[in-house]
């Protein structure tokens, strides 16, 4: 890892969640990046999460891909690019041109994503390119256009700020974006008055801020907003100025919605019916209302109609597109925005243009001037993968991304990539799942590498700038794809030398023959230079020729892109979940949790952010834990048809009775069985294609094990023992959770970390189950081993920063054996912020010592002070705490 200017400062974008933050990189001597939030970035002003913050721990090259490889073996890449133009040609020319596919992502660039669509839809002449954005929010992308015309974002960010009204829709704002959380949070302060409501199945760290919490059941929302619009609608509360001048089926919405029972709408979502008539009275009345929705709307075999309910209710009281009001999508990838704006979706043209529109075919063809243009939509991501599957797909090449981890029927995908004839994987790390079943692999630029543009929720433009050379033979993918157009004898048109070309040519194409008429339009920098590229400062879209500069809101004043300009009310109807099955009695939810993004192969590298959550958890409900005999920290099982994982029970009220929660982010590089995703059902939404990964049945059941292990480690393990691991990094090294069934191999347990050579210590009686190893080369401690017949009882903070300590007496080495703190070093508890390793048991000794706020915790212990992502987590604890203090002196009184 070299930097090309030592010193500095690159002003770039982080490459995490869709807030789009600006990030200010800074290469030092030693070979570290200082990382900071670039306080002149519209989108953050300086605020980074846990994640961004961390950013400079990730860029280590030690589990880089180097150079291209064919079969596993090491090659170059003209070799191996002619064998890709060569098995993408002859399957076209064999099977036609359906029978390859892309699979791309929203870790690619906008350059990147130009250059795949352009090759695929105009010159190869098929749809089949999809995305993994997909995934997360095709729904509101087919929301948009059956109601908008088009795929607009209408509003803003600062419409949070402005709203008095903030509804927060199946969306954990707080862990998911935390720096948005952190600008409605500011807002809150300077406006007490605003309240904030959340509906969500789940207690989620975002209801810290919530003054009201809605925990409907799963899949229930379109109720909810139906019984809403009809509440608007009998109360006199609705826009008739706007519904008669900008709208078409209001009439229609509402015959579908149904009269406003409130009974029946609590009798379907399981909420109070108090609840909800607060709720709707609040909306009712209050102008400034922002509704803001993600991955728990998107995210379902209803999710396009639940996005239309929602919208439904902003065409009604016409609050759209002016300052704090208005429907919000957040996204969950630094571009998936960028994505849609240049067609990346197998249903979609690029610049916003549809696929089924004839005239858009003639603009986007006559523009690209190439052969052809795909005249029908392509294969999606799940039905795409079916295809490979069924053997209709013989060359696909997959961009960064990893389907066998992140695709529902996870197992299905692996079986499907095995069996297809020729796989191509462009990955930026060897230890991808994805990467075993790759027959080319192709070295891609890794953020800090990478040069382009990337596009925000809010519809803003942003450069992510290189500040490290590329490593080895590192290719970025635009110019992978572009080697490979040419090969395929299609060079006049992929004849870029630089991404700044490529985004000349896709802001051009945004101003071809639009005049208005398409919303997305950037003509004003089909001009820009390359120092004007180079330079470019984040700007929101759309940027007409010779307009000036602006922040735009759309659809105030009607102005849409459906064919007669008027808003389209949707008229959509409550379909009741799927029954849930005697074997499969429970509903499983997925999603992230605070420090963790996508599969880990970025965020599990520090230490740091693994620290708060190191273990993949199922969140089970203290009633149904009872029923099901599982205790706290035990091993389950969760089960579909689909596949199996084994996790560690969490439980837990903040989830409902009959459902259980567990996070996406686990691999078969960090854990023996924890792809949930290979339980995640297959069954898509039926207009957008996004699996609905937030409602799966399945059946949860304790694993027994006759044993239980961790321990910490200087050197990651060649194997691992037991029927269920879980490795973590930490400081100094790596921590370990194990278990097994049958007895324990005491000493092939031990031996695992290379620890032969070393000093051992041990205590342990093999008649009981327990035995206690340590090992020290030079008075350094090499490894600790705790194995017990129960979950290890042993302080996991304390023991993990063992392995950073300097050499230890024996008597310290005795303390390590009794696995126990020491008084001068006390259990801080689990971490809770990761950026100073503040644990809970640190929390609650501040309270108290009088810190009842959390300003106070972050004066005594710094507690929140840096990037502000566990604000949340410590108002929480500071709520039970309280709640706890309170109780024990009621008790007291009545006493």
């Amino acid at each position: 890892m070299t930097a090309i200017n030592i010193n500095k400062t690159v002003k770039t974008t982080c490459p995490y969640c869709g807030v789009g933050c600006g990030v200010l990189a800074t290469p030092q001597p030693d070979g570290s990046v200082s990382i900071k939030g670039d306080p002149d970035h519209p989108s953050n002003f300086g605020r980074l999460c846990s994640k961004g913050s961390a950013l400079g721990e990730t860029l280590s090259l030690d589990d880089r891909l180097l150079y291209p490889e064919i079969g596993g073996k090491r090659s170059n890449w003209d070799s191996a690019l002619d064998l890709v133009a060569e098995k993408f040609s002859d399957a076209i020319q064999e099977h036609g041109p359906d029978s390859v596919a892309f699979y791309v992502s929203g870790q690619i660039l906008t350059e990147d994503y130009y250059v795949a669509n352009k090759l695929m839809k105009g010159f190869i002449g098929s749809a089949n390119i999809d995305t993994n954005s997909r995934l997360c929010m095709a729904s509101s992308v087919a929301g948009h256009k059956r109601a908008f015309g088009a795929d607009t974002v209408p509003g803003t960010y600062e419409d949070l700020e402005l709203a008095d009204l903030v509804v927060l829709v199946g969306s954990n704002l707080a862990w998911c974006h935390p720096v948005l959380f952190q600008r409605l949070e500011t807002a809150k302060v300077s406006n007490p008055g605003m309240r904030i409501v959340v509906i969500d199945p789940r207690q989620t760290a975002t209801c810290a801020i919530a003054d009201l919490h809605l925990a409907l059941k799963p899949d229930t929302d379109v109720a909810l907003f139906n019984g809403l619009l009809a509440f608007l609608a009998e109360s006199y509360s609705t826009n008739d100025r706007y519904i008669n001048s900008f709208t078409e089926g209001f009439e229609e919405a509402i015959q579908k919605a149904g009269p406003c029972e409130i009974g029946h709408v609590a009798e379907k979502t399981g909420l109070s019916r108090q609840d909800i008539a607060l709720f709707y009275k609040m909306v009712a009345g209050t102008e400034k209302t922002v509704t803001v929705y993600s991955q728990g709307v998107n995210q379902s075999v209803v999710g396009t109609d639940k996005v239309n309910a929602i919208i439904n209710t902003h065409l009604a009281t016409g609050r759209i597109g002016k300052p704090g009001m208005g429907p919000f999508s957040v996204t969950g990838q630094p571009n998936a925005m960028g994505g849609r704006e240049v067609g990346g979706l197998a249903n979609m043209l690029a610049g916003h243009m549809a696929l089924e529109n004839p005239q858009h075919r003639e603009i986007v063809q006559e523009f690209w001037k190439s052969p052809l243009v795909a005249d029908k939509q392509g294969l999606k991501a799940v039905e795409l993968f079916q295809a490979v599957k069924a053997g209709k797909i013989k060359a696909l090449w997959i961009m960064a991304t990893s389907p066998v981890d992140s695709l529902p029927d996870a197992d299905g995908v692996a079986e499907a990539l095995k069996e297809c004839p020729f796989v191509v994987v462009s990955e930026v790390t060897k230890s991808a799942d994805t990467v075993a079943y790759a027959d080319v692999l192709l070295p891609a630029a890794a953020w800090g590498e990478k040069d382009g543009t990337v596009t925000n929720s809010e519809r803003r433009i942003s450069r992510q700038r290189q500040f490290l050379d590329h490593p080895g033979e590192v290719k970025a993918d635009w110019w992978q794809i572009a080697e490979v157009a040419r090969k395929m004898g299609f060079g006049e048109a992929f004849s870029y030398l630089r991404p700044g070309e490529i985004f000349k040519e896709h802001a051009a194409l945004s101003d071809y023959r639009n005049s208005g008429s398409r919303d997305f339009d950037i003509g004003a920098y089909k001009g820009v230079s390359d120092e004007g590229y180079q330079d470019l400062t984040p700007f929101q879209w759309p940027q007409q020729v010779d307009a000036n500069p602006s922040e735009t809101r759309f659809f105030s004043e009607g102005d849409f892109f459906t064919k007669g300009r008027k808003g389209q009310f949707v008229p959509v109807s409550y379909q009741a979940p799927r029954k849930l099955e005697r074997a499969y009695p429970f509903i499983l939810n997925t999603g992230r949790v605070r420090d963790q993004w996508h599969t880990m192969t970025r965020t599990g590298k520090t230490a740091r952010l693994v620290s708060h959550i190191a273990e993949p958890f199922a969140e089970i409900h203290p009633e149904d834990a009872d029923q099901l005999g599982i205790n706290a920290a035990d091993i389950v099982e969760v089960k579909s048809p689909f596949g199996k994982v084994l996790v560690r029970a969490l439980v837990t009220e903040r989830v409902r009775e009959g459902e259980v929660y567990v996070p996406m982010h686990w691999t078969d590089q960090f854990a023996s069985r924890a792809r949930i995703d290979a339980v995640v059902g297959p069954e898509t939404d039926p207009s957008s294609g996004q699996p609905g990964s937030k409602f799966t049945p399945v059946s949860v059941s304790k694993k027994s094990m006759d044993w239980f292990g961790f321990a910490v480690l200087k050197h990651k393990p060649a194997e691992f023992p037991g029927d269920y691991w879980v490795l973590a990094p930490v400081s100094g090294g790596y921590r370990l959770e194990f278990a097994g069934q049958g007895d324990p191999n005491f000493n092939a347990i031990a031996s695992v970390e290379g620890t032969d050579t070393a000093d051992c210590m041990r205590v342990e009686d093999t008649t009981a189950g327990w035995s206690r190893r340590a090992f020290w080369k030079d008075d350094l401690l090499e490894a600790a081993i705790f194995i017990s017949k129960n979950p290890v009882e042993v302080s996991r903070q304390w023991a993990c920063g063992l392995l950073s300590s300097d050499p230890m007496s024996k008597k310290q080495r005795f303390q390590i054996l009794a696995g126990r703190a020491p008084a001068d070093r006390p259990d801080p508890g689990a971490i809770v912020c990761s950026c100073f390793q503040v644990g809970c048991n640190q929390i609650s000794e501040a309270v108290k010592n009088g810190a009842d706020s959390v300003q106070k915790v972050g004066t005594e212990l710094k507690a929140g002070t840096n990037c502000g992502s566990c604000r949340s987590e410590i108002q929480s604890q500071l709520d039970d705490l309280l709640k706890e203090a309170m109780h024990d002196a009621d008790l007291a009184q009545a006493g």
